[in-house]
């Protein structure tokens, strides 16, 4: 996450989404302020879509809805506002609203150096609000690695880190898939 490039003004929640939608790029907004998301790489588009197809494929008829980075979720008892890579929502709360979601069981956030420190830092303390979220998948984009924050029944949250040759598990949908699947064909190579 960066800062907006022409600085905007501090807006309402109402303002922002009509701002934004005036935008060519996406943008978050965090305590009244908004936030430009930087740019992505390849890899990072590559993966994104390659677990979308994934979870659209398993869940097709389940109720359950899959968004990309163009869907807003509303962090749970705030006027904040992300757009994570990847949300899955079976909340029927959800289905009643038209600018974002607000009960994600699932959020994907692919890492790039620009954002991991606030993906895994101030992003995750915010998410981890939502009683809805179970899993909070970190992906890397430049080598095999995934980490999983898993909300388990006592609402202790989990970190399960997963390597080439691991099955990723991912109870709030139900899903198991082997970690190659994300990266299967990809150039992993640090970022410039």
């Amino acid at each position: 996450m960066s800062t907006g490039k022409d600085n905007p003004p501090q807006l309402t929640p109402e303002e922002y989404f009509v701002w934004e939608s005036q935008q060519l790029e996406k943008y978050e907004y965090i305590d009244g302020q908004v936030h430009g998301i930087t740019g992505s790489s390849v890899n990072h588009g590559r993966i994104a879509v390659r677990l979308i197809t994934l979870f659209v494929n398993h869940l097709e008829g389940s109720g359950c809805d899959t968004g990309n980075s163009d869907l807003r979720v509303n962090i749970c008892g705030t006027n904040n506002y992300t757009h994570p890579d990847i949300s899955v929502t079976c909340d029927d709360r959800d289905k009643t609203t038209t600018q974002y979601i607000t009960y994600p069981c699932l959020i994907v956030e692919v890492l790039s150096a620009g954002t991991e420190a606030f993906d895994r830092g101030s992003k995750f303390r915010m998410y981890r609000k939502n009683p809805a979220l179970i899993d909070y998948l970190l992906v890397s984009s430049t080598g095999i690695q995934i980490d999983l924050y898993h909300k388990d029944e006592a609402g202790n949250w989990l970190i399960i880190s997963y390597q080439e040759g691991d099955t990723i598990a991912l109870k709030s949908i139900n899903l198991s898939f082997p970690i190659e699947q994300v990266y299967r064909g990809l150039n992993l190579t640090p970022e410039a």
